[in-house]
């Protein structure tokens, strides 16, 4: 049986950038922008973006595409005979999976506010009001395990449908929705009586802000950001490229997945910034921002309560994208792995992601008493992904496809150019062989 293939271009650009596009853009963007000077900051993030992000996105897609597998094989399909680089697959399928052992629990939180807003929930509260809403959902854990078992088993029914008729059409859907329902927001947020200092503290550049901060910090944040945006090392986009076929070189298509995730994280804070300075509530970071400003934006908004409802929905369509991706991933291991059929590797999985779920979960309340490096257990899952997998990740990405020990330069360049579009210069050599991987050690340190 031969690899199933996306039916269209645009498909495969919208589930990759589906993909790359999560809670980082939202909840973590606007913030560090705000915090390191605004517009100056994105111009450096933008750079970083295209001399660290795309180089490794290219060679992720050429990897899955010369292999036709998902990271759990590909390597073995193109390491040289001897070589040991197949070891990688447990380092990328348990990145995987611990991304969706709390992934899942905030997407969960996520579709709960859809009905707690259309439901006016918050309608009267206070600040204090608001943020006690977000603290009786953390301490309930029968309440959060349903809206869990909500998002696994809607999100595993679709990549259970098939990639075209499944993860394919429903994504593509959903990427569009969200793409017009931001804009809507973004509209409506940037001629709000009282916004415009918040517009200006977004997007006027302000150098004085970043040394302010530390020019070093601010650079790194970029670096960081830009690393981490793209879901890059854990072999999450690698798959997407076993899907696709040949007629287009990687880099283009790359650069479109880049774009897409930046306009996404540009337009959030165009949503949340004016909003913020209209209504003087101080714009935060994390969950917070999310579960306790933007209600409380919401509540002071005319037609909040609409506005609200459109605002969970669309970020629940962020995180069901992330989460279809990731599950089409989980599910290629298994198949690649064992063979098996693709109803047989869904109903393993669904069991599997659920119980993986619970402690993230229990964490907030049963399990609150629990002390782990960086805090709760949502806090310590995130920190093994974001901090180590996704770089160490990147790192054999890297010399895999620069090492003449590995699959080595040549044979990824005719990968990656082989197609229309723009070519991966080969003057780049040295740049991804030396100076990128002691880039991303440097992340990683």
């Amino acid at each position: 049986m031969g690899r199933e293939r996306f039916s269209s271009r645009l498909g495969f650009i919208l589930i990759s950038a589906g993909c790359a596009i999560g809670l980082g853009n939202v909840w973590r963007f606007p913030y560090i922008v705000g915090q390191y000077g605004g517009a100056a900051f994105v111009l450096i993030y933008a750079a970083f973006l295209v001399l660290l992000g795309l180089p490794i996105i290219v060679m992720e897609y050429s990897v899955g595409r010369a292999s036709q597998k998902s990271a759990a094989l590909s390597f073995d399909v193109l390491e040289p005979k001897g070589t040991k680089w197949h070891f990688e697959k447990w380092f990328a399928m348990a990145g995987n999976y611990v991304l969706m052992m709390f992934y899942t629990t905030v997407a969960g939180w996520l579709l709960l506010y859809v009905f707690k807003m259309a439901k006016g929930d918050f309608v009267g509260l206070d600040a204090d009001g608001v943020a006690g809403e977000f603290g009786s959902v953390l301490a309930n854990p029968g309440l959060m395990t349903v809206f869990m078992l909500l998002c696994v088993v809607f999100c595993f029914s679709i990549c259970a449908m098939g990639l075209q008729n499944g993860v394919e059409k429903i994504t593509k859907m959903m990427m569009v929705c969200l793409l017009f329902l931001m804009m809507a927001l973004a509209v409506h947020s940037m001629v709000l009586k009282g916004g415009a200092p918040g517009l200006e503290f977004y997007l006027k550049p302000d150098f004085g802000k970043m040394v302010d901060a530390g020019l070093g910090n601010s650079i790194f944040a970029a670096m960081g950001q830009s690393f981490f945006t793209l879901s890059i090392g854990i072999g999450a986009l690698a798959i997407f490229g076993s899907y696709i076929g040949k007629e287009r070189s990687l880099l283009g298509e790359s650069l479109n997945i880049a774009l897409l995730d930046t306009f996404v994280a540009i337009t959030s804070g165009l949503i949340i910034f004016p909003a913020c300075f209209a209504y003087d509530i101080q714009p935060d970071s994390g969950p917070n921002l999310i579960f306790i400003t933007l209600p409380n934006v919401f509540n002071a908004m005319k037609g909040g309560r609409l506005w609200g409802t459109l605002f969970f929905l669309f970020m629940s369509f962020a995180a069901f994208s992330t989460i279809i991706a990731v599950f089409e991933n989980i599910l290629s291991f298994a198949m690649d792995l064992t063979g098996c059929s693709r109803k047989k590797a869904v109903v393993i999985n669904l069991i599997a992601i659920i119980v993986l779920s619970l402690p993230c979960v229990l964490g907030f309340n049963v399990l609150s008493g629990l002390k782990l490096p960086g805090g709760s257990v949502l806090d310590f899952e995130d920190f093994l992904v974001s901090n180590n997998l996704l770089p160490l990740g990147s790192l054999i990405y890297l010399l895999f496809c620069t090492s003449r020990y590995g699959w080595g330069f040549r044979n990824f360049m005719k990968e990656a150019n082989t197609g229309e579009g723009i070519k991966f210069p080969s003057w780049a050599r040295f740049y991804v062989s030396y100076i990128l991987p002691a880039i991303v050690l440097v992340i990683f340190f």
